[in-house]
């Protein structure tokens, strides 16, 4: 059973999926009956049209690659899946009924705007379930998949840790390969070999997956290494470099016959500003109302726990390198950097009060940035602010670290909600911040938005 975990969970998927589209046409249809119990025939009759939604639906939804497994996929990126392919799926179900059934029975308007809502939400609801079910068994070693790790550098140890805090995403690291390992072993997982020996460690190790964790590496040595993955017949993914990252929006032109690559310019212009200046104002402000209370409770509770502002301000660097001063709920001692210097909090921070302990470990001491949102220092998303002593240093050593600048700094962010804040490498937390600058839309946003109040009380790295 173990063994056959995989192939049990996609079918448990179709089977969940089924269900819920046909259970949504059943509802929608008695919510259509309520409104005009008159003029609406027994379900018998639409068990047909049931059938032909309920097929549509799982047709769509496997070409959308919603039955293809996906380790960590939050409930956020599935329900617009889900809710892009149940649409397709609901139009394509209505064609054919008005095709199959044409002259023979009317299928209600109203009935199918139900439909459609209750197939998106029930999907959804079902695979939630389903899902949580899944990493669930995976966090106890059903559908473990052995996968090999290429490359020991810093990267390379960032996926280990990843997979290790992550039990539920179903892997087991077998072990690294790397051709200048300069050590035996990376927290008792060994290093097994060199590059050459890949196809004899994949048939020895029953290995499913191979991670290149090489973004060092030029594109032909990354080639030759998926050429010999390639004979073990197993899932490669390889982890991007900057230009990877930045390529997705780039088009082929040319300079007098010479071809060149061009890389969109990634500032929002225009409307996009206006846009997005709108929602964080309209955002900020709501906040800024519904949360008062709050803020004047904690700013009562933080006087009277500790010497020392209610606000602590710091100096951070925004948009286009402007440096402002950002608002925070003082969560620390008064005299904190004295000794040290600017330096990161660490998870075991002993400069935290008690109260900012917990402000911090749900991330409140970040409220009065709402505060910034509305005079135009920040957004409610994008990239974090950093410190001008960190800029400085960190431009000189990362690729294109000014670029995520060009951008208004965020409350939240890209890097945020996938795990990378705190003391976390701030190379994979520069790439982060340059896909977000390169893939930005109103529906990200929404989206971030979403999943960072969904994480506020299981975020490991909120210290």
């Amino acid at each position: 059973m173990r063994k056959r975990a995989p192939v049990i969970f996609t079918i448990s998927l179709g089977i969940i999926d089924f269900f819920m589209a046909g259970l949504a046409f059943y509802i929608g249809y008695q919510l259509r009956l309520r409104s005009d119990y008159e003029n609406i025939l027994p379900f018998s009759n639409y068990v047909g049209m049931t059938l032909v939604h309920v097929i549509s639906i799982l047709i769509i939804f496997f070409f959308y690659r919603l039955y293809h497994r996906q380790r960590s996929l939050s409930y956020v990126d599935q329900f617009y899946a889900i809710f892009g392919a149940a649409s397709v799926g609901t139009i394509m179900a209505i064609a054919f009924i008005s095709f199959f059934f044409k002259n023979q029975l009317d299928y209600p308007r109203l009935m199918m705007v139900y439909v459609w809502i209750l197939t998106i939400l029930f999907t959804s609801l079902g695979r939630a379930v389903q899902s949580r079910l899944q990493r669930s068994l995976q966090a106890r070693d059903w559908g473990e998949e052995n996968l090999l790790i290429v490359g020991t550098g810093e990267v390379g140890r960032i996926v280990m840790q990843k997979i290790l805090r992550s039990p539920e995403l179903g892997y087991r690291v077998v072990g690294f390969v790397d051709d200048s390992p300069k050590v035996k072993a990376i927290q008792d997982i060994p290093v097994l070999g060199n590059t050459d020996q890949l196809p004899e460690l994949i048939k020895d190790n029953n290995i499913k997956e191979v991670i290149i964790a090489m973004p060092e590496a030029s594109h032909q040595e990354t080639l030759q290494i998926v050429s010999k993955c390639d004979r073990g017949k197993v899932a490669i993914k390889v982890f991007p470099d900057v230009f990877q990252i930045m390529a997705k929006e780039v088009t082929i032109g040319d300079l007098g016959g010479l071809p060149l690559l061009t890389v969109r310019d990634t500032a929002m212009r225009g409307w996009q500003l206006t846009v997005k200046r709108v929602i964080d104002i309209a955002g900020s402000a709501v906040g800024l109302i519904f949360l008062s209370p709050v803020m004047m409770l904690l700013a009562v509770l933080i006087k009277l726990e500790s010497a020392g502002p209610v606000f602590f301000t710091q100096e951070r660097m925004g948009l286009d390198g402007r440096r402002f001063m950002m608002l925070k709920f003082r969560s620390m001692r008064q005299d904190a950097e004295i000794q040290t210097g600017p330096i990161w909090t660490s998870a075991n921070d002993d400069r935290r009060t008690r109260l900012g302990t917990y402000l911090r470990s749900f991330s409140i001491d970040e409220l009065p940035q709402l505060i910034n949102v509305i005079v135009g220092d920040m957004s409610l998303v994008g990239p974090r602010p950093e410190r001008p002593v960190f800029v400085e240093q960190f431009k000189e050593t990362i690729p294109r670290y000014m670029d995520r600048h060009r951008e208004k700094a965020g409350i939240t962010g890209w890097a945020q909600i996938n795990g990378l804040r705190g003391d976390t490498s701030i190379i994979e937390r520069t790439k982060y911040d340059l896909w977000y600058t390169e893939n930005w839309s109103l529906a990200l946003d929404f989206r971030i938005i979403i999943r960072t109040f969904l994480q506020i009380f299981n975020d490991r790295n909120a210290y």
